[in-house]
């Protein structure tokens, strides 16, 4: 179900010696499992703090468990501890923790949302932006709104064209174009600002 690498359990070990407690276990669970939000949470556990639904998995000097209702989002997940000169950075890779896509079924705006909640708010979140549905026509034409750093940046066309566009359009093939409706004259505080054209002359 879930593979711990002979590094991680190194690092989980380390960390217990250092909490003093004969017994002393680690737990991990999925909150918000099966949406775009879905994360991971770690946890030192007594024996007697367990539920009786985990899942346990007895590694080297300690168990490992998993909360029963988060197993089924775990499976196939793996975790690496990759060591560096300040210590180091634990990876947990779990490829099903926030779902599936929604299937045809589903609506197109579900799927869209599906699709801008999951992979791409997350990828531009680093530059404080964040991109909204305000609606889908019946053409299949989607229409955006940026907001936080992407509003009011020089660089949201290149943004709307190679990144969210051909997201949305290789995930929801029925997408025929996407538009920005955002007034980026008005951007408090882009990322990027565009030179608006002021000679070097000046």
């Amino acid at each position: 179900m879930i593979e711990i690498s002979e590094r991680a359990q190194q690092h989980f070990l380390r960390l217990l010696s250092q909490q003093g407690s004969d017994g002393l276990g680690i737990r991990l669970r999925v909150i918000a499992a099966g949406t775009p939000a879905a994360d991971c949470e770690l946890e030192f556990c007594e024996p007697q703090e367990l539920a009786g639904g985990e899942w346990t998995v007895e590694c080297k000097g300690f168990d490992f468990h998993i909360e029963g209702e988060s197993a089924m989002w775990l499976e196939g997940a793996t975790i690496d501890f990759e060591p560096s000169q300040t210590g180091g950075q634990l990876n947990i890779r779990a490829p099903k923790i926030k779902g599936e896509l929604p299937g045809m079924e589903a609506g197109l705006v579900e799927r869209v949302r599906y699709v801008l909640d999951a992979e791409v708010n997350p990828r531009i979140a680093a530059h404080g932006g964040r991109v909204s549905l305000l609606e889908i026509d019946a053409d299949g034409v989607v229409v955006l709104q940026f907001g936080g750093g992407c509003h009011g940046c020089g660089m949201v066309d290149v943004t709307l064209k190679h990144g969210v566009e051909k997201t949305l359009r290789e995930r929801v093939p029925e997408i025929t174009e996407v538009r920005d409706a955002t007034d980026h004259k008005g951007g408090s505080n882009p990322y990027y600002r565009k030179n608006e054209g002021r000679s070097a002359m000046g």
